[in-house]
């Protein structure tokens, strides 16, 4: 079987990193950062126009009618560029809340578990676990509700809203299945950022002068920057082989690489980066910042670590009786 990208597959990301490369460049993501985060309508609007949200819709019903490997690649280019918003949701929305799929309409997700909401305030609906979406009157009673909480992440409004119950205007509509979803395109953003974060620390060592040498020729940074190649390639294999077998056993590993791969890369690529690393003009700290966000979002570690213990099965004893020990 032939696990490699197909040529279609390749020019869909490639359309996406260059699509993301005019409507979200660097200064537009500085400019976000600047006004606090929050969703750009007209951004969401143009990821709409792409097919970003209706990427798995059947044809017939308005979408591309691809499905979980071609959006995860969509995904990883999303985290690699630090694209803000709850694309997630809106993404997993698309074919529930109307608009969603066109890119009209911004759908946020509620987790409950006391985990904060993101971009709630510019949201026209909200996923609420226990297979509820929320709209209308019952989506302004959850607002009022909110209360805001500082976000580690510039590019990410938080609130935090104590219990997640449904009130008029919910319907059925997560359930476990969209949160396994959830979870693997939060881990291809991940690994977009790794593999962001990867390229920054080789460019930086390869650029960057001290003691007359390139830092890259030292031996520490060299480690560094093995370390962080040898975390993002075993992600992106766990990530796209989940992709493929939508098994909820394989999206718990998957999580767990990718939320480990971008957020210890984020941090190695500051190091690399020195002192310059630290100052709020490098791009380095959004990325660990983003990354630590995401690391508790739709699946944490622990969560996906109990997963994978529980498919294991029951423990049994290493010897069968005291015979065995002699």
């Amino acid at each position: 079987m032939d696990f490699q990208l197909s040529d279609d597959q390749r020019a869909l990301r490639s359309g996406m990193r260059d699509l993301l490369g005019a409507v979200f460049d660097r200064d537009r993501m500085r400019a976000a950062v600047e006004r606090g985060g929050g969703v750009d309508r007209g951004l969401w609007r143009e990821l709409g126009a792409a097919g970003f949200f209706a990427l798995r819709l059947p044809e017939e019903a308005g979408g591309v009618g691809l499905g979980l490997p071609e959006a995860v690649l969509l995904f990883e280019e999303a985290g690699r560029a630090l694209l803000p918003g709850p694309l997630v949701a809106t993404h997993l929305a698309a074919g529930l809340v109307k608009g969603a799929a066109e890119g009209e309409a911004v759908v946020t997700a509620a987790e409950g578990g006391g985990r904060p909401v993101a971009d709630l305030g510019g949201a026209d609906a909200v996923l609420v676990a226990g297979a509820e979406v929320l709209t209308g009157e019952g989506l302004e009673a959850f607002v009022a509700g909110a209360v805001p909480v500082r976000s580690m992440d510039p590019l990410t409004p938080l609130h935090r809203v104590e219990g997640c119950s449904a009130g008029a205007g919910a319907s059925e509509a997560y359930p476990g299945a969209l949160r396994c979803e959830g979870a693997l395109l939060t881990a291809a953003e991940q690994l977009g950022s790794a593999t962001r974060t990867t390229e920054m620390a080789v460019q930086h060592a390869g650029s960057r002068e001290q003691f007359g040498s390139l830092i890259g020729s030292f031996q520490a940074v060299k480690h560094l920057c093995a370390d962080v190649l040898a975390r993002t390639e075993p992600a992106r294999s766990a990530v796209y082989a989940a992709a493929v077998t939508g098994d909820p056993v394989e999206i718990a590993a998957a999580k767990l690489l990718a939320d480990e791969a971008a957020v210890r890369n984020a941090r190695d690529c500051l190091q690399i980066h020195g002192g310059m690393g630290f100052t709020w003009e490098a791009d380095v700290h959004l990325h660990l910042k983003r990354a630590w966000l995401r690391a508790a979002r739709w699946l944490t570690a622990a969560e996906a670590e109990e997963i994978l213990a529980a498919d294991l099965g029951p423990v049994r004893p290493l010897y069968g009786g005291s015979a065995a020990l002699g």
